[in-house]
Parts: C-alpha cells; structure tokens; sequence
C-alpha cells in the first residue's frame, strides 16, 4: 500500500494557502496565483500543459514529486470548481480543460451527489457524498501500490491532517504576503498531530519544507 501525501502546496508567508473570494475569475481566491509562482514555470508544469522548456532547477525538482508515484487524486469542492450548493447540470467538469493534469482517477469532497464524469488522458472524476474516510479508502483502491495524493485546497488538507491520516507534507513558502484568505495552519499542533520537518531547500521562488510523521 502506498502513502498518503500533499505535495506542492503552496503556503503565504503569513500563513495562508488561498486567497479569499475564490471565483471563476480568480480560482485560487484574490492573488492566490502569486503563491504559484515557484511552480509554474517549472519543466514539469509546463509539460502538463503541452508546453515545451521551463526550469529544472530545485523547484522543478519537487515540482516533478509533486506529480510523480500517485495512483489516486483526493480533491475538496473548491479545488473541483466555484459552483455551490446542488450541481445545476453536467455542464462544470473542472478548471483544466478536457485533459486535467491528474490521469487517474480522481476523486472530489461533496455533499452532493453526481455522477462520474470521465475525461481524457486518464482521469475520472468520482463525486464521493460520505466524508474524508470513505474517500480515501476507495482512494487507496484504485492506487493500489502508488501513492494517494491530497491536492487541497486548505479545508481539505486540514481535514485529512486533523484525521491523522496524511504520511507526508511538502509545503513551498511563497515569498508573498496575502494578508487574508485561507489560514493553513491556524489551530493545528503539527507536533502533537505526529509531525515534523524531515527537509528543507530554498530558491528565490520559494522555501520547500517536507514534513514526515514521527509516530
């Protein structure tokens, strides 16, 4: 069985791993995509979009862990798109376009249900309506021996983090301060929840910081 990790995730300097006012027009919440930065010019990132070149320095390094070994996808609502309450229609399948960068099946946080949607490249977006467990654990399934992956957004993670169920965090410290929006790590005691650093490496881009279980 694999492991259940967050990687790539993007965090302020003041603490916060999204912007506020998430929207069509700004996915990530207001200046969100300034935490991104380290990340989106790296080879790897560029790739997923069909695009040649980019970075291969450090940043690309974790970049490329970041999407390598995982089996499975676990996705909040928001992280899926900005839609709230019941789903109007089928017509919202995602941020990414026809060909998300996932490539396997992917499931996504809802108290409402809807039916599988399949996509090109590989991914499958599963709509799990029973909690974080009940995702995981068909999560695990479908990885088989590869790794699940926890993308987000911050609801998410903090979930599966209260939970005691995430082996291994990779947060890159974004040279930004948001001043709002929302606070990764606002009531968490990471030493008491089992946690500590295991690795740190910093660009001009960002600070990356690995965090390992220790019981």
């Amino acid at each position: 069985m694999g492991r259940v990790r967050v990687a790539a995730f993007s965090v302020s300097l003041d603490g916060f791993g999204a912007g506020p006012e998430q929207s069509l027009q700004d996915p990530l919440g207001k200046r969100g995509r300034e935490l991104h930065n380290w990340f989106v010019g790296t080879k790897t990132v560029r790739a997923m979009f069909g695009k040649e070149g980019g970075s291969e320095g450090l940043d690309e390094k974790y970049a490329h862990r970041s999407m390598d070994g995982f089996g499975a996808f676990i996705l909040g609502r928001n992280m899926f798109g900005p839609i709230r309450g019941e789903w109007p229609d089928g017509s919202w399948k995602g941020w990414w376009g026809d060909n998300p960068p996932y490539h396997a099946p992917t499931f996504i946080l809802t108290h409402h249900p809807r039916d599988p949607i399949v996509m090109e490249g590989g991914t499958t977006f599963h709509f799990v309506t029973d909690g974080i467990e009940a995702a995981l654990e068909r999560a695990r399934t479908a990885a088989g021996d590869r790794d699940v992956k926890i993308g987000g957004g911050v609801s998410t993670v903090r979930q599966y983090l209260r939970a005691g169920l995430i082996d291994e965090l990779h947060f890159a410290l974004s040279p930004v301060v948001l001043g709002r929006g929302e606070a990764m790590f606002e009531g968490l005691d990471l030493p008491a929840l089992g946690y500590s650093v295991t690795e740190t490496a910093s660009t001009e881009l960002a600070t990356h910081v690995v965090l390992g279980r220790t019981s």
